[in-house]
């Protein structure tokens, strides 16, 4: 700072210096004069002496008086020069006046260069001082803050980012300008709440007006730069009509100098680009700050919103396939995966649209889900929070992105109101002093026609309509195919997904097709449309008024007809973007105003019946008394649930302070929602003056959520959750929550970030990582919300021992919801009881509630009883164990993002495409027509100027008119044709080309290993299905089709000035070759800065989907602030990039067309004295194209930058069809049609790995297995149990032989195989939709084969007669994706029920843990002894012994081996079994050894 005020006060001292001098000058040529030039001189010697007082003052007065003091000698000092500039400069651009001052010589420049340095150059290049918006807390200033006027009319300050970039590979964020304190977002938000904020506001307004109250400054800037582009817009035709008149006057009867035009045509679009990117750098600035200020808005108003039920019955009556459907609820949020980088072009740079998600999470559900009800969660209004937050997590996620996009928009507006009207008077008016009244009848053939390509594009709306829709239906197959993977592959349903996936793809590419063939129609009326009103206007000048054409009425004129069509163009254009951002608008209004928000915010918080709290306040109780809560408030309409659930505390509950407190019940009792109760989530609505609900905050509050909620941070910044770091805790923490050996499995320990929503995490992990945070909080009170149901046994068992009962619990009021009353029962002090309407059954002791409830002591026993018998399953996982060593803990690779610019080979996948067979063919029609059009188009130009030549040697009666008017239309007509044909060409070959690339894609991914699925999150590869496609569809084939007609366009204007100015082909070239490496310098640091760009707008909608989802979490750890904190935070690094991206298009706009106005200048010069006799209609014609060509400069770098980020998505699509592939089908691999008859199956010499390179995982296993047999697998965890059902399925790579039904399953295809194998895996995968669609999801069988497998499956028996019909589960039933509405226990019975479907001779079951209940399990049990044909093959992974002593045989598993097989009965004899061994160990051994002597009974 100390350099920068050095340098300042050097140019002070510097102007001083100047004025001193002028003053001398003055005096000096003063003496000598006398009359009136001697007291002139007297005045202006008054004046510089003035103004040398005022210079000297700049220098040391104070800094707030030097500030007024340097603005008035600004001003004195200009007007001087003002003065000087007409008395002494302008006259040499006349041939008329000389010079005022002509007799002081070399005096006179001498004051005009010191007045020029004084008044113009030094205020112009001298840097600014820092002034920071808050004196008590400067920062470094920003480039911008403290860069001088030059260097902000050119972006000069832009210069070191551009260079850095092109110097490295990549610009880092650190590297780029610091953010300027006047855009951090705190700063912002003190301007913009007192206008936005509804808590602020009073009384309410509309959002808008509190935009325009914040930001008038900046529109006074715009609509003040808004006219300079309507006069400069215009300036250009004056100019060229000005040069061509002195042309066609032979040099005579001229006022100004020919010099006085030529710079015309370079200052003129200089002008007009300054007062464009100023325009846009504010306007850009108001973007950027209205951005950051709404978004933190919705955050903040978010974090006040009720979390209520979403609407179910939206969904309801979907019967179509569950892989074919998007359901209403469904939000961008939910289909589109983790990356949100993609482009979309506006009208001149890009604008980022980022949506950030997740992977999905499978969570086990605790056992006791089935117990009471069979109704899925979905249906509860007092659905988990994910459930309810569905819909709103996706509105908000569409509100800070596509709303505000178009919000942001709307800031263009002027552009509508008053450039467009602005530019339509100076264009009428020009043209009318041209060519009369014959310029109205070109107006209004104009207006005429204009409505036409609008209402063509208003037909096509229909046809848009029904081709989103076919879009979103593929988006949903291809999204629940790809979340359903492994099943997929493990069904061997691979062709038939491709299939449909086909089937909906072509449906899509059909309305593309149609789609973008009414867009070629409505661009071919456009394109036809200024030509039309160039024909009817010289029509009417030459034919009706008699008038002769010359070059400098045609050639202007032709100039002016286009702004006025591109103003015409701009109202069409504008006004959607208006009415979208204006609805836009209003609903972000509504989420402020409408959105129904907690009590405690809310002024109806105060009870109509005066209760008072003192009780509470004394007593410093947790409880509620005669209280009733609902999700919303009924008076508010916004309800919309089916059914209106309601919690009612009609009595007195208090909790036990300091102590453990249980919450059980059916599902859907609403244990959660008193929970939620308590936190003050739910409307309160007291029943009694003596009503309270009451959780003192004093102590702090912790809650552990259902529905476990993560950051994306690492594991520790998770659990310490802003809490200051105790070693000593944290360690108890970690070793009491069962997450040592977790944390010992990750490479980076507990430094492993977890991913978007814990991706990385298993369900258990989020849990036992959520419970830390709990238990690691200084927290007095404890909210637990079904922790123990994502947790295996012995997992919950530790919990329960180890933590709850742990030193870190001890003292604590602990409110624990749980099913789990076996194993939480031990450490209850207080247990309350909800029924199955919301209310309280029963609290007190364990001991007084079971002696008032046998059933729950019933339901304690029995779980007591599991609980026993799961401590001894044969693969449980010692906690206590050493941890694992792990060179590596992530199993997710990164993926690969290039640097620089798009690679060829990714380019060359599309455009072989889209040639098809005959690509030469496709090229040379395609650009052949391009080139033939364009030349017509030059031609048609010039065709005109000749025209207008003919009336310089002939009279108007002997110009055979007609010729030229016939020659004009057959020349529009052929132009349209045959740009029509190359783009109908065009419009196959990108439909042939969308085509292609996703039937490589989709066969590529559904080809692909299942390994390579383990690596890859299914986000991803969601989002090269979806967004990547619709890059191909639209932006790449747009962005390419666009920069090749810019390319023919400007090659073809090149050409036809050189052919006019031959002698001009060096400096053309020359700014052309200029003009490229600067646009490359540009698209370098472009690229660094949209990847920065991209990467830190992705956190800031990441933190919202955090937010929203960990909502409930927050408030009630009262972490909004840190929330906060931590939104502004991403939002400044994203500001930090997005300025200088915006900054950066001005930078690379401002020097291109001031290339090509010095590019249009020069050929002007080289016309007027350099090509010896030119005709005027060879001068306008080449002006014309040189003017066309300088403009396309800069759209050629826009058009080739377009295409390499819209290429980025070919490269991502590339890298997936290079990935590891199963062995592609063959003919000789479709088994025989009769295949298989029989359930036989036999394994030898069995070897298996799960990579080329990997060691081996199972080892010479050999057995056989009869058709018909029940066959037990078990052994430790590590044993290759699930190795060995993956090497029958051939999902790994395997050597040996496998027979089953007699045919080698090597020699099988993969999908035939598969497809005649069934397995139920442990967590089974359903589809998002309809019961029926998940047992047929490609429509095969009829609802009475499946029903009767729902019977066999056991569905019926576990929902038993007592439940309601409209509680019933149906093939109509909807399952929420992921099967998440359902427990894991009905989850396993739809899955056998599919099983059942499919008939397979072989079935394959990895049995259930024990999360699912006795009851539950007993009927899966018995569906498969009974329901199962007797030639079916039965094999069984099993986790408890009890499920598989019965079994015909049991085959052991040790280290990859088989280390026995045979019958229980026979292996239990062998005392030195393992299986014996196990059996032994068991404290069930009596029953198991029961079980095995009676199937050895029963088959004999």
């Amino acid at each position: 700072m100390d350099q920068l005020g050095a340098v300042i006060l050097t140019f002070r001292c510097t102007r001083l210096l100047c004025c001193l001098l002028l003053f001398i000058l003055f005096i000096w040529t003063t003496t000598g004069l006398s009359g009136i030039a001697f007291w002139i001189n007297i005045g202006l010697c008054v004046t510089f002496a003035y103004v040398t007082m005022l210079s000297l003052l700049s220098v040391i007065a104070p800094p707030s008086t030097s500030a007024l003091v340097r603005k008035h000698l600004a001003t004195v000092l200009v007007a001087t020069w003002i003065v000087y500039v007409h008395r002494d400069i302008w006259p040499y651009a006349t041939w008329t006046l000389s010079p005022a001052d002509a007799s002081e010589g070399w005096i006179l420049w001498a004051k005009i260069i010191l007045l020029s340095v004084a008044a113009l150059v030094i205020p112009a290049v001298s840097p600014r001082k820092y002034v920071p918006l808050d004196p008590k807390e400067p920062m470094d200033p920003a480039p911008e803050q403290t860069a001088s006027i030059l260097s902000l009319m050119f972006f000069l300050f832009m210069d070191q980012v551009v260079v850095k970039a092109w110097r490295t590979a990549h610009l880092p964020l650190d590297q780029l300008p610091s953010i300027a304190d006047f855009d951090m977002v705190h700063n912002l938000i003190e301007r913009g709440y007192p206008h936005l904020d509804p808590f602020q506001v009073k009384p309410r307004r509309h959002l808008v007006w509190g935009l325009m109250t914040i930001f008038y400054k900046e529109f006074i800037v715009m609509m003040m730069m808004t006219l300079f582009i309507a006069v400069f817009g215009i300036a250009n035709p004056i100019g060229i009509n000005r040069l061509l008149l002195y042309i066609e006057s032979g040099r005579a009867d001229a006022t100004i100098r020919p010099w006085v035009w030529v710079l015309w045509l370079f200052l003129a679009p200089m002008s007009l680009s300054l007062s464009w990117q100023w325009y846009t750098f504010v306007a850009t600035r108001v973007r950027v700050h209205a951005e950051a200020m709404i978004t933190s808005l919705i955050f903040d108003h978010s974090l006040r919103i009720r979390v209520k039920a979403e609407t179910d019955n939206e969904s309801e009556g979907s019967t179509t396939s569950s892989m074919t459907v998007t359901p209403e609820t469904a939000s961008v949020v939910e289909t589109e995966g983790v990356e949100s980088v993609e482009d979309t072009t506006g009208n001149d740079d890009e604008t980022l649209r980022a949506n950030s998600t997740g992977g999905t999470s499978r969570s086990v559900v605790d056992k006791g889900k089935t117990k009471s009800s069979i109704v899925p969660e979905v249906e509860r209004s007092a659905a988990p929070a994910q459930d309810k937050l569905k819909n709103l997590t996706g509105k908000l996620n569409n509100l800070v992105t596509v709303d505000l996009d178009n919000v942001l928009a709307t800031c263009d507006v002027l552009i509508l109101v008053e450039m467009c009207p602005l530019q339509g008077v100076f264009s009428i008016w020009f043209l009318y002093s041209l060519l009369s009244w014959s310029a109205l009848v070109g107006l209004a053939t104009m207006i005429i026609l204009t409505p036409i390509p609008g209402y063509i594009a208003s037909r096509t709306q229909a046809i848009q309509k029904q081709k989103m829709s076919k879009t979103d239906a593929r988006v949903q197959t291809v999204t629940d195919t790809l979340n359903v993977f492994r099943m997929i592959k493990l069904f061997g349903w691979e062709p038939r997904a491709e299939d449909q996936l086909s089937r909906k793809r072509n449906e899509e590419l059909k309305w593309a097709k149609t789609y973008k063939l009414l867009n070629l129609l409505v661009r071919m009326v456009s394109y036809t449309i200024p030509l039309t009103v160039m024909l009817t206007t010289f029509f009417t000048y030459s034919v009706i008024m008699k008038q002769a054409l010359s070059a400098s009425k045609v050639f202007p004129a032709m100039s002016a007809f286009e702004i006025l069509a591109e103003t015409l163009q701009r109202i069409w254009w504008s006004v959607p973007r208006l009415v979208e951002g204006k609805v836009s608008l209003e609903r972000i209004d509504e989420f402020l105003h409408k959105t129904e928000l907690l009590d405690q915010f809310t002024a109806q918080n105060s009870s109509p019946l005066g209760v008072t709290q003192q009780e509470i306040l004394l007593s410093d109780a947790v409880g509620i008394r005669e209280s009733t809560f609902t999700w919303s408030n009924e008076g508010d309409g916004t309800s919309t649930s089916r059914r209106k659930f309601t919690l009612r505390v009609a009595d007195e509950l208090i909790f036990k302070r300091g102590s453990i407190n249980l919450i059980t019940g059916p599902t859907g009792a609403g244990k959660t929602s008193l929970l939620m109760a308590l936190l003050g989530e739910m409307h309160y609505i007291p029943m009694s003056t003596k009503s309270f609900v009451s959780l003192p905050r004093a102590g702090g509050v912790a809650y552990a959520a259902q529905e476990s909620w993560v950051q994306n941070e690492t594991i520790k910044e998770n659990i310490l959750f802003g809490s200051p770091f105790d070693e000593e805790r944290y360690n108890k923490v970690i070793e009491q929550c069962a997450l040592k050996p977790d944390i010992s499995l990750f490479g980076a320990g507990d430094m492993t970030e977890v991913g978007e929503k814990g991706i990385t995490l298993s369900g258990g992990q989020k849990a036992r990582l959520t419970l830390a945070r709990a238990v690691y909080s200084s927290a007095q009170t404890l909210l637990l919300d079904d922790i123990l149901a994502a947790l295996d046994v012995h997992t919950a068992k530790w919990i329960v021992d180890k933590c709850l009962k742990g030193d870190l619990v001890h003292a604590r009021t602990v409110i624990l919801v749980t099913h789990n009353v076996g194993l939480a029962g031990r450490v209850a002090d207080f247990v309350v009881t909800m029924s199955p309407d919301g209310r309280i059954a029963k609290q007190g002791s364990l001991a007084e509630v079971f002696e008032s409830d046998s059933r729950l002591s019933d339901q304690m026993a029995e779980e007591t009883r599991e609980v026993e018998q799961a401590e001894h399953a044969v693969d449980a996982v010692d906690l206590e164990a050493p941890a694992k060593e792990s060179t590596c803990g992530k199993l997710i690779v990164e993926e690969e993002i290039a640097l620089g610019h798009v690679g060829w080979s990714a380019m060359k996948l599309y455009l072989s495409a889209l040639g098809g067979a005959h690509p030469c063919l496709f090229w040379l029609v395609f650009m052949g027509a391009l080139l033939i059009s364009e030349f017509i188009n030059a031609t048609q130009t010039w065709f005109v100027g000749y025209w207008a030549q003919q009336y310089e040697t002939k009279t108007p009666s002997e110009v055979n008119i007609s010729f030229y008017l016939d020659v004009y239309s057959m020349m529009l007509i052929s132009l349209v044709l045959i740009y029509g044909l190359g783009y109908i060409i065009w419009v196959l070959g990108n439909i042939r080309a969308s085509r292609r690339v996703h039937n490589e894609l989709v066969t590529s991914v559904l080809g692909s290993t299942l390994r390579w699925l383990d690596k890859t999150p299914v986000s991803r590869i969601i989002t090269r299905c979806t967004k990547d496609i619709d890059a191909v569809d639209g932006q790449i084939n747009n962005a390419l089709s666009v920069f090749l007609e810019v390319c023919t366009t400007m090659v073809v204007r090149f050409v036809a000035v050189m052919v006019f100015a031959p002698l001009f082909i060096i400096p053309g070239s020359l700014i052309t070759v200029a003009g490229v490496f600067c646009g490359r310098m540009y698209m370098k640091a472009q690229l660094c800065l949209k990847r920065e760009m991209s990467n830190t707008k992705a956190p800031v909608l990441g933190h919202f989907g955090a937010m929203m989802a960990g909502l409930t979490s927050i408030r009630a750890y009262g972490a909004q602030e840190a929330m906060r904190e931590e939104l502004f935070r991403r939002i400044d690094r994203y500001t930090r990039a997005v300025k200088p991206f915006w900054d950066l298009n001005r930078w690379v706009a401002i020097r291109l067309q001031a290339l090509g106005g010095l590019f249009v200048a020069l050929l002007a010069a080289y016309l007027v004295w350099g090509s010896g006799d030119t005709k005027a209609s060879n001068t306008g014609f080449s002006l014309t194209m040189a003017v066309a060509f300088s403009t396309m400069i800069i759209w050629w770098i826009r058009a080739l930058n377009n295409v390499e980020l819209s290429s980025n998505s070919l490269e991502r699509i590339a890298q997936y069809l290079d990935i590891e592939h199963e062995p592609k089908p063959t003919q000789d691999g479709v088994p025989p049609a009769y295949w298989p008859t029989s359930g036989d199956f036999k394994v030898e010499h069995l070897y298996a790995r799960y990579s080329p390179d990997g060691p081996h995982v199972l080892h010479d296993v050999t057995f056989e297995v009869k058709s018909g047999e029940r066959v037990g697998i078990v052994g430790r965890t590590g044993s290759g149990k699930s190795s060995l059902t993956l090497a029958l399925l051939r999902c790994i790579i395997t050597e040996g032989k496998v027979f089953y039904d007699g045919l080698p399953t090597d020699a099988l295809n993969l999908d035939a195989l598969r497809r005649n194998i069934t397995i139920v895996p442990q967590a089974p995968e359903l589809l998002s939709g309809t019961l029926r669609q998940n047992l047929d999801p490609f429509n095969e069988h009829e609802d009475a084969e499946l029903y009767d497998a729902l019977r066999a499956a056991g569905l019926y028996a576990l929902q038993g007669q007592s439940a309601a019909d409209e509680d019933r589960i149906t093939l109509d039933t909807l399952i929420a994706s992921g099967g998440g509405n359902f427990s894991v226990g009905q989850r396993q019975i739809l899955a056998l029920a599919r099983a059942f479907v499919r008939r397979s001779k072989l079935m394959i079951l990895d049995e259930a843990t024990s999360a699912i209940d006795y009851a539950t399990d007993a009927i899966i049990q018995h569906s498969l002894r009974h329901e199962l044909d007797k030639d079916v093959t039965l094999l069984t992974v099993a986790h408890r012994l009890q499920t598989i002593m019965d079994a015909d045989k049991i085959l052991v598993m040790d280290e990859g081996r088989i280390v026995e097989f045979d019958k229980p009965s026979v292996l239990l004899r062998n005392e030195k079994s393992l299986l014996r061994a196990l059996v032994e160990e068991s404290g069930d051994k009596a029953t198991l050894y029961r079980m095995a002597h009676k199937a050895s009974a029963s088959s004999t």
